[in-house]
C-alpha cells in the first residue's frame, strides 16, 4: 500500500500540538512535577546545563510552573534554546 506523505503544514501542526500537550501536562500540579523531573535531561540537552536545570526547576514548582507555561504558550520560551541563543547573539 502506498503511504501518504505528510505536508509541511501537517508536520508543523503535529509538532506544535505536541508542544501544547506537553505544556498543558506540566501545568497539572502532581503530574506536572513528575513530568518536569522526567524531562530534565531533555531540557539540559536543549537549553544547556544551567538553563535546562532552571527551566525544569521552575516547571516542577506546582503553581509557578502553571503560570510560566501559560505565559510561554503565547509568548515563547523565557529561557531560549542553545541554538536560538547563538543565532540571536546571546
Amino acid at each position: 500500500m502506498a503511504q501518504e506523505k505528510k505536508s509541511v503544514g501537517k508536520k508543523l501542526a503535529h509538532a506544535g500540538g505536541w508542544q501544547i500537550v506537553k505544556r498543558t501536562a506540566k501545568s497539572i500540579p502532581p503530574f506536572g512535577t513528575v513530568l518536569a523531573i522526567g524531562l530534565v535531561g531533555y531540557d539540559i540537552k536543549k537549553k544547556g546545563l544551567v538553563g535546562g536545570v532552571v527551566n525544569s526547576g521552575l516547571d516542577a514548582i506546582p503553581f509557578l510552573g502553571l503560570a510560566k507555561n501559560a505565559v510561554e504558550l503565547f509568548r515563547g520560551d523565557f529561557i531560549p534554546d542553545k541554538d536560538t541563543a547563538k543565532k540571536n547573539g546571546r
